[in-house]
């Protein structure tokens, strides 16, 4: 195996990032011709009904032509992100009282069922009995 067929197997830089299921991992790696370019391969771990687990993996591959374009973007959609709905996780995963809009709307038909129901059942008393 040539240097150059090496150098593009080869890591020159890598750094993970560990988020619950998903690792990412961020890879400089070399062309052919000796350039650098950078991966970024999200990886999510899966639980198979019998106890095994599997991974999917989703790669980008992004070369230096397109580094400005694409941290402009990814800076401001995050930023819109965080402007829009702040920095707190909202989601059914991190949070154990969560509800979608939903289930809200069911609790809260719910809810005024049974006050109904409760308040029917307390006024339909027979004063005969007492």
């Amino acid at each position: 195996m040539s240097d150059n067929e090496l150098m593009d197997k080869e890591e020159i830089f890598s750094k993970v990032l560990r988020a619950g299921r998903r690792t990412y991992f961020f890879d400089v790696r070399a062309t052919k011709a000796g350039d650098y370019y950078l991966t970024i391969t999200e990886s999510k771990k899966f639980t198979n009904d019998d106890g095994s687990f599997h991974y999917k993996k989703h790669k980008i591959y992004l070369y230096k032509e397109d580094f400005m374009g694409f941290t402009e973007i990814l800076n401001e959609m995050t930023h819109f992100i965080v402007e829009e709905k702040g920095e707190e996780v909202i989601s059914e995963r991190h949070q154990k009282d969560f509800q979608k809009s939903y289930e809200r709307d069911v609790v809260a038909s719910n809810s005024t069922e049974e006050v109904t129901a409760s308040t029917e059942s307390f006024t339909d008393v027979s004063f005969d009995d007492i």
